[in-house]
This record gives structure tokens, sequence and C-alpha cells, in this order.
């Protein structure tokens, strides 16, 4: 016998609107209507369960009760639109996400590819966090994501772990923008533990204070980055660790990107005992020129980055590659240690490093 959605919700939630004593009650929402989505959200447990979300509908876990538990079994799919999405939002304090065993949240991005990314088709991004107070995010199997995968703004005290992004197919099939963690605007953030394989930064800092990123990998996308920084509300990082990270046949391995005639601050950075693997372009590269998409050559300094640490930071770029870029200005107070990278060549244009620094080109 099938259920639909309301008779479902109706008969988990019997045993909790009978007894007026219970304090907890739990709620699935499954099949392909949303039209429960409402009630399923006063529950204290939240069971997402091979849903298919409408076209051009968002899956609206936002303004849930402090404790909430949301736990993803099977597989979750969207219908087809062009729109900026999120396809998923989540927010409230102190809220646990689970990935069940064998979830699969399936964005299913060859609809929306293009080779265009930020342009051409409008894609959707896939799941919104403005999550608060001990929040955990972890266990969650995502694949294929049309555009960026997690947006995590104006998040704090939030820990995100054990998440595999799997967009292999995307290098085929014209997967494009596909970063795996935005961060903006946001305080006390850890992303641990996680792997990763995309088109785009594994991780970009956009804004925030005290964000870590550690024991993670990365697999052929731009690798990890702050930035770009400046041009938006918030133009400040301030505190960043990147720590036990393995970035593996990207573009870049590690990096800073700092926005032409912005301000801003870059501050108290750490990149600490990352290793680097097949990196085809730089393996290490701070500037102060981005601008629209590229870099223009000519660094500005009004976003300075200040206090930086580089310390043990092993591994090896392709024969085409430069081991170290650096185009900045007005930077200050780096410490660089233990940084060892082979292959490729140098990089003949660097220029502003803080002098007494240890940094090199």
């Amino acid at each position: 016998m099938i259920l639909n959605n309301s008779l479902l919700l109706s008969t988990l939630c019997a045993f909790a609107v009978a007894s007026p004593l219970l304090k907890r009650d739990s709620c699935t929402l499954s099949g392909s209507s949303l039209s429960t989505l409402s009630t399923v959200k006063k529950c204290s447990s939240i069971v997402i369960k091979d849903l298919t979300v409408p076209a051009g509908t968002t899956l609206d876990l936002t303004g849930l009760a402090s404790g909430t538990t949301v736990t993803f079994e099977g597989t979750t799919t969207f219908q087809y639109k062009e729109w900026a999405g999120p396809l998923i939002s989540i927010s409230g304090s102190k809220i646990k996400v689970v990935g069940a065993s064998g979830n699969v949240i399936d964005g299913q991005g060859a609809k929306w590819w293009d080779g265009k990314g930020d342009s051409g088709k409008v894609k959707p991004k896939l799941i919104k966090l403005v999550l608060t107070g001990t929040s955990t995010v972890s266990g969650l199997n995502i694949k294929n994501a049309p555009h960026q995968v997690f947006s995590i703004n104006k998040c704090s005290d939030l820990t995100v772990s054990n998440i595999s992004v799997d967009i292999k197919a995307g290098d085929s099939a014209g997967g494009h923008n596909t970063d795996a963690f935005d961060v903006g605007s946001s305080t006390n953030v850890v992303i641990q533990g996680c792997t990763v394989y995309n088109q785009d930064d594994c991780i970009a800092v956009n804004s925030g204070t005290n964000i870590k990123f550690l024991n993670n990998y990365c697999y052929n996308g731009h690798g990890i980055s702050i930035g770009s920084v400046g041009g938006r509300s918030d133009n400040t990082v301030n505190g960043f660790w990147a720590e036990n990270n393995h970035v593996i046949n990207s573009d870049n391995g590690l990096r800073i990107k700092t926005v032409q005639g912005a301000t801003g601050a870059v501050k108290n950075v750490n990149f600490i005992s990352n290793k680097i693997s097949g990196i085809k372009n730089y393996g290490i590269v701070i500037e102060g020129d981005y601008l629209n998409g590229k870099t223009t050559g000519t660094a500005t300094g009004g976003v300075p980055i200040t206090n930086l640490v580089m310390k043990d930071t092993t591994g090896s770029v392709s024969s085409s590659a430069k081991r170290v870029k650096i185009l900045v200005v007005n930077a200050s107070s780096w410490q660089w240690s233990g940084v060892s990278i082979t292959g490729g060549a140098s990089y003949s244009g660097c220029s502003g490093i803080p002098s007494g620094s240890g940094a090199s080109c």
C-alpha cells in the first residue's frame, strides 16, 4: 500500500499528537510533494527520505526549532528548472543535520551544466546554511551539484564534517563553478574530514572570523582559497587555519586572492602541514590583482595581507606549473618555514614579499 505524503505524515506524527506529555516527535517527508512541509518543520526530528523536490522550489528547512535533528535517508533529487536556488535551505540554532548510511543528495547537475558556470543557463546553488549555536552537519553524500554546493553564510559555532562531494561527472559534462564550500560573514566554523572532487574551489572564504579547514582531501578543482576578498559588504577575513589537508591534481594548491582596487583585510592566516601534488598552475599563489574573475598583473594594497603563517607545505607541481607566485602590495608580518615544493619552475614576476619573512618564489 502506498501512502501519500499527508497520510504518511499523520501516521508518523499520530503518537506525538495523541500524547501531550511527549516533548519530541518525529516526522518523515518523502515522495514528490512538499505539501506537508510546514507541518514537518514543527517536528523536532525530521527525516527526509527518498524525496523528489519540485522544480523551482526550495526544500525549505529554515526557522527550525532549537535542537532539531534533520536526517537525510535514501536519495534526494530535484526536478529541473533554470533558477538560482538554493535547492535546500537550512537555518536555526543547535541544529543537527546528519546523513544516514547510503544517503545521496543528487543535484543531477548534467541537466544544467553547459560549461559556462556562473553564466549561460541559470543554475541553482545546492545547499544554503544559516546555522548557529553549536550546530553540526555531517555524513552527507553530495553528487553532481549544478553550481556551488554549500553556501555557509552568517553562521556561527558550526561544524561540518565527513562530507563527500562527488562531481567527477562534471569533468566531461560541462561542470563549472562547482565550489564545495563558500564561506562568508561567519564566525567559528570548522570544516573537517571531507572529500571533494569538483571543478572549482574546494573552499573559498570570502569573509569571516576563525574559520578552520582541517584534514580534508581536495581533488581536481582550484584548491584551498581565501577570496576573492573585496567588493562585498563584508571584506575581512580574520583568522583562518588550513591544516593537514591534501590538494591533488588541482589548478592551484593554496591560494589567497584579493580584489584590485578594493578595501578590506586578510589577517591571521595559517597554512600548516598541507600537502599538494599534481598541481597544474601554481603550488602557492598569493595575489592582490584579482578583478572580474581574472588577474590583471597589477596588485593593489587596499586589502593588505598580514600575519600570514605558511609552514611545512610540501609536495609537487606539474612540469608546466609554477611553484610559488606572490604579487602583493602592503603585506607584512609573514612567517614562512618548511616550504618544499618540487617540479615546475619558479615565477619570475613576484613582488611585495615582506622582508625577513622567509618567503620566496
